[in-house]
């Protein structure tokens, strides 16, 4: 299953969000393709400072538990200071529905 969804950059944060991808932490994309997300995209809107991203979630997914875990919880500390988050230091993420597809 796709999912889509959209999270919010700070202004002036461009860069560093940027570096902090291109040197992922090897563990947390071990962590992600262990419960079950590939093809994971990332684009950013410069015009609104919006991130748009998709990602594969294999049926037997365990996204749901990525937010207990130790990994998960480290990579959104480090990004808090870069997009707008939750309480609970989750990115805020506003899901986006498909209107068209071709395949």
């Amino acid at each position: 299953m796709i999912h889509a969804f959209r999270m919010q950059l700070r202004p002036g944060m461009t860069a560093q969000y940027r570096a902090a991808h291109d040197a992922v932490w090897p563990e947390l994309v071990d962590l992600l393709h262990d419960a079950g997300i590939s093809d994971y995209s990332i684009w950013h809107d410069a015009d609104s400072n919006a991130l748009f991203a998709t990602l594969v979630l294999a049926d037997q997914n365990q996204r749901d538990a990525l937010p207990s875990h130790p990994v998960m919880q480290r990579w959104w500390a480090a990004m808090a200071p870069l997009m707008e988050t939750n309480e609970d230091g989750s990115p805020c993420e506003w899901p986006l529905e498909q209107v068209f597809h071709l395949a």
